[in-house]
Parts: C-alpha cells; structure tokens; sequence
C-alpha cells in the first residue's frame, strides 16, 4: 500500500511539473557545496555559482537558500528573448531585498549569454545587489560589465524557457501570475 502511494505521489508530482529530488540527477562532477538546486512549477533548474568569480554574492545565495527566503517566491519579471528575474523573498515583486546590507558588485569578464546568471540591482547603484538575480534566455551584451555574473545553469533551461513570461511589449516585464521557484536548496543540503 505504502509502494503504491508513493508510486501515484511521484506521478502526479511528474504531472504537476515538479519531480522528487531523489527521481532527478544532478550534472556529474558538479560542486554541490556551489551549486542552487531551484524546483520550479514548471520543473527543476540547477545553478553552477561561480564563486572564483562573485564569492561575496555566491555566499549571499547559498545563506538565503538555506534560510528558506526563496522558497515561494515569483518569476516577478520575464521577459521573452532577455532574461528571467526572481529573488524578491520580501516583497515578491521586485522592490525588495533581503534582511542583509548590499554588496559591492564584482563585475568580471564573463559575457551575459543564456544560461548565464546575474545578480540584479538598482539601476541607478552599482553596488546595490542584493537578493535578487536573473537567468538569461538570450544573449545580453549590454550587461557586460555591468552586472555581476554569479554562475550558469547546467542543467533546466528548457524549464527556464517554459517561465510565462510577460506580454510583449508590456515594457516592465511584470508578470501576472507567475510561476514561483517552489524551493530552492543548496545541492550538498539535500538528502
């Protein structure tokens, strides 16, 4: 009885768009102590934190995850052919941050292409990052040298590409009833 329960549990959760941590494998030879596992309603995202490049923002990730802050929170700003925003664990729409001062940037080298994972900010401070962060769905030159790039994903960005997005030309980006990160766990934090 027990077996068929969690037979049907893992179904519906494969239905629903959110796969059990123990059905889906992470990328061999990945740093789990650097590494954000984000499960999504549309399904899972595993993030590659680029500590060799932002160990100040990498940290601020890794302490919030494991505090629960992004737990529940929106996809508050999509935007086709650009980026995906999320992070705001206070106010869940992109005017907050967290109970922790800014950081300094720590702008690198590296070029915004998709996959790529940046730190958001206040346009008008460079050292205003915070909680907050985005996943590129294109390429985004324009950033370079202007956000800090906190990692990669290396593994769902055909879930990142399922993220409703914002209606074009809506500008902003807000979305209306977006999709949330359901939890996000540093990877050696699973069990």
């Amino acid at each position: 009885m027990i077996r068929r329960l969690a037979i049907l549990a893992t179904i519906f959760a494969a239905l629903i768009g959110i796969a059990p941590a123990v059905a889906q494998t992470l990328p061999a030879g990945l740093d789990k102590a650097n590494a954000l596992v984000i499960d999504t309603t549309k399904g899972r995202i595993v993030i590659k934190l680029r500590t060799d490049l932002a160990p100040q923002h990498a940290e601020r990730l890794k302490q919030l995850a494991r505090e629960g802050f992004y737990n529940n929170v929106p996809f508050h700003r999509v935007m086709d052919g650009f980026m995906a925003q999320t992070g705001d664990g206070q106010n869940g729409n992109g005017t907050g941050g967290s109970k922790y001062p800014n950081l300094k940037q720590e702008f690198s080298k590296v070029h915004f292409a998709r996959g790529i994972v940046g730190m958001a900010r206040r346009g008008d401070s460079v050292d205003s990052a915070n909680s907050q962060f985005f996943i590129m769905f294109a390429d985004g030159g324009s950033l370079d040298n202007n956000y800090t790039v906190i990692g990669e994903v290396v593994q769902g960005m055909d879930v990142v590409d399922k993220l409703k997005k914002a209606p074009p030309g809506s500008g902003s980006g807000t979305v209306t009833d977006p999709d949330k990160m359901v939890k996000v766990q540093v990877a050696s934090d699973i069990k």
